[in-house]
């Protein structure tokens, strides 16, 4: 019998948060829009969207998430920080 070995691992909390922020760009975007963009289910993207706004990195207006200038800056030191962990 063969087994099957998972190569998928974890996504950290920052890779998910990066995922988030890009979803939400300039453009903005619903929340189902960042649950398809960050592949999370729709509980799992409301709580970090709750974490998001509470400090202030993306803001909604009328169901749209739309990241902030803060945001902004925490997605560019974000992701220089994952691509040295590469």
């Amino acid at each position: 019998m063969l087994s099957v070995v998972s190569t998928m691992t974890r996504r950290s909390e920052i890779a998910i948060v990066v995922d988030i922020l890009k979803a939400a760009g300039e453009c903005g975007t619903n929340k189902t829009g960042i649950v398809y963009a960050a592949n999370l289910n729709f509980n799992r993207a409301g709580k970090y969207l709750d974490m998001l706004q509470e400090n202030h990195l993306i803001e909604k207006s009328s169901d749209v998430f739309q990241i902030t200038d803060s945001g902004r800056t925490y997605l560019q030191k974000a992701s220089d920080v994952l691509a040295l962990a590469i």
